[in-house]
């Protein structure tokens, strides 16, 4: 049985292509209401879009025949789904940004239902970290934003940003319709109780094999037309704690929440993610296996079991050392010296990784430091065998900040050179990096003799 669609059709070149998803939705049953802004009506005309849809083509916030026929708030309701087509880098901002200034921001702000983008602008406009944030922000509020397509713009210019093809919008639209309502847009408070992650106290003889777990609903809130689809991709994430007695450990202030997000990330381009995890109380991300572990010897165990993988990307802060737990609580002794712990070298997961016969094509290592950030990250770069670091500078109240904190400010650094990202929203830092991820697998198979 059709369905009603609200479509917006934003400006650009790629305007054009909205009137083939309409007309495809029309042959399908749907019924289509279009409305037209007013940069998108330099490029295709209100005429074109009432004959193809068979509906009055709405333009202007203040046009009192539609209101006093069908108010703005009634239109942005009446629909099953809103689409977005072309979502322009302008429009997605005023989305993310809560702006109401004419009828189509009016309209999606209004609206009860689910929204569907169909991005389409240049390349750097799709990759600046502006857009990558705006676009983790609307994904944050349950709009569904398409990936787009890859290759030659009308501006000459060659990568991602092209409108995705329009049979993939429409079945993409398809696939929105037939989801239940994102239950945050009914009301509906759906946050699972918080259930630990690592149960503290026990003692290294006591540590029980790695968990494993997946976040509910996973299987369809993972993409499956993506740019990673059919890629498998490992992650790690958080601190570690090396047991001392069973009420102490040696641990650092890795929150996780960077790798988190890096995760989820991934999943949301399509790919399959095992995410193995430290002691830290986040959420599992949608469509993301998650493997719980305590110490770097357990980490390092599930790391191997993970694979075979594509890529890896090695986001937790593994401690170096662990020491000889003892069964018993250490106590203090009156008169006596402080005891003294022996620290044994934690295998290096990531050294390993790189050398593996299971070696990914792509291997991400981390590196917080406190001096000489750049240094210090080429020279872990060539002693661990990785593809790339991804450096930050933890030193200082502000560098303190990032482990634990929201945001980050990350220096991709590559045997080519070193890219210096701005201090950005960690969700933004990991959309970023996914899309690079994505971009380099791409290439790697191209080169695959």
């Amino acid at each position: 049985m059709g369905k009603r669609i609200l479509l917006i059709v934003g400006g650009g070149i790629a305007a054009f292509k909205a009137c083939e998803v309409l007309r495809t939705l029309r042959k399908r049953g749907h019924t289509v209401r279009c409305v037209l802004t007013p940069a998108g009506a330099e490029f295709i005309t209100p005429m074109t879009l009432a004959a193809l849809s068979e509906q009055p083509v709405h333009t202007a916030l203040f046009a009192l025949k539609d209101e006093a026929e069908m108010g703005h708030i009634e239109l942005s309701r009446e629909a099953d789904l809103v689409v977005v087509c072309p979502a322009t880098a302008n429009l997605m901002a005023r989305m993310a940004a809560g702006l109401c200034d004419d009828l189509a921001t009016t309209l999606l702000l209004a609206t009860d239902k689910p929204v569907l983008c169909a991005p389409a602008m240049n390349v750097r406009m799709w990759l600046h970290p502006a857009t990558v944030r705006n676009v983790a922000q609307l994904r944050a509020d349950d709009v569904i934003v398409m990936e787009p397509d890859e290759g030659m713009m009308a501006c000459g210019e060659f990568g991602p940003g092209r409108l995705p093809d329009p049979d993939a919008i429409v079945a993409a639209i398809e696939e929105a319709l037939d989801k239940p309502f994102p239950a945050r847009l009914l009301g509906i408070d759906t946050a699972p109780p918080f259930v630990p992650s690592a149960v503290e106290g026990r003692a290294a003889s006591d540590a029980p094999e790695a968990r494993t777990s997946m976040a509910p609903g996973a299987n369809e809130d993972r993409a499956d037309r993506g740019p990673l689809t059919g890629q498998r991709i490992l992650v790690t994430a958080g601190p570690t704690h090396e047991p001392i007695d069973p009420v102490r450990y040696i641990a650092n202030r890795s929150s996780g929440k960077q790798g988190f997000a890096i995760a989820g990330a991934l999943a949301r381009l399509g790919a399959e993610v095992t995410l193995v995890a430290g002691p830290v109380t986040l959420p599992t991300p949608p469509g993301v296996t998650r493997i719980d572990v305590e110490t770097a010897r357990e980490m390092a165990a599930a790391v191997e079991q993970a694979l075979p993988a594509d890529a890896a990307i090695m986001v937790a802060a593994v401690a170096d050392w662990h020491v000889d737990a003892t069964a018993i609580k250490i106590k203090k002794q009156p008169g006596a010296a402080p005891p003294t712990l022996a620290l044994v070298q934690n295998p290096d997961i990531l050294a390993g990784l790189s050398r593996s016969a299971k070696r990914p094509r792509l291997v991400i290592g981390f590196a917080a430091e406190t001096n000489d950030v750049i240094a210090h990250a080429r020279a872990k770069l060539a002693a661990k065998g990785c593809d790339w670091i991804v450096a930050n500078d933890v030193s200082g109240p502000t560098g303190q900040s990032v482990m634990g904190g929201d945001a980050n400010s990350v220096h991709l650094v590559t045997a080519q050179g070193v890219e210096d990202w701005p201090h950005l929203p960690k969700q933004a830092v990991a959309e970023r990096l996914a899309q690079r991820i994505a971009a380099s697998l791409a290439q790697s198979l191209l080169e695959l003799p």
